[in-house]
């Protein structure tokens, strides 16, 4: 049962992993208050979905990626900074009415919502050396790989983990969404918006000023 130990050692990392809040933390909140619970949800899915894909790399294909991340580290941030800007300063220009008439007429698209935020969680493969420190910290050694059976219940657990934060974290914002107003929502639409760009401007800047961002921006 070495396996089940895996799976939930998993979980717990997906969890802890997810718990800081940057942009995407912000993206989701904001979209659970402006057009509903699932369009937060699935947008956090997104992030979870990336995330695993960064623990699969940590887990099993460490040597090979690393050095390309290293390499590339400085566009990676440029390119992930843009898009984190991009999808601020879009949220900040919108308005929360138009949102909630095409929630209610169905036009929203959960799919957009996933593949959004999946990109951009992409964009930072510094996650890569947060879940090398998360498993050296639950007893999971990356020399050598992790054998494949548990490997696979450590990266199912690691999604499942990162679901369950994204489920918890909009299902209780969620709540919120009966004393928002419209104009409240615009205010939120704003502050919001502003925050993820400013963030993303810090990517940026932290190629030329050592600014640790690795897990403040994402």
């Amino acid at each position: 049962m070495e396996w089940l130990s895996f799976l939930l050692k998993g979980v717990m990392i997906g969890f802890v992993a997810s718990i800081p809040l940057g942009p995407v933390g912000v993206i989701c909140v904001q979209r659970t208050l402006c057009r509903s619970r699932r369009s937060g949800f699935f947008s956090g899915l997104g992030a979870a979905s990336a995330d695993t894909i960064f623990a699969t790399v940590a887990a099993f294909f460490l040597s090979m990626v690393l050095a390309f991340v290293q390499k590339h580290i400085d566009i990676l941030k440029v390119v992930g900074g843009i898009i984190v800007i991009i999808v601020g300063m879009n949220i900040f220009m919108k308005n929360p009415v138009v949102q909630i008439r095409r929630n209610r007429a169905g036009k929203g698209s959960l799919w957009g919502d996933y593949l959004s935020v999946f990109g951009i969680t992409l964009t930072n493969p510094a996650f890569i050396i947060i879940f090398m420190a998360l498993f050296a910290s639950f007893g999971i050694s990356n020399e050598g790989g992790v054998p494949y059976m548990q490997g696979a219940a450590l990266i199912g657990g690691v999604f499942c983990g990162a679901a369950l934060w994204w489920f918890v974290l909009t299902l209780g914002v969620s709540f919120l969404r009966k004393g928002f107003q419209p104009r409240h929502m615009l205010y939120l639409n704003r502050i919001s918006g502003a925050v993820i760009v400013i963030l993303g401007a810090v990517a940026i800047i932290s190629l030329v000023v050592n600014i640790p961002v690795e897990r403040i921006i994402y």
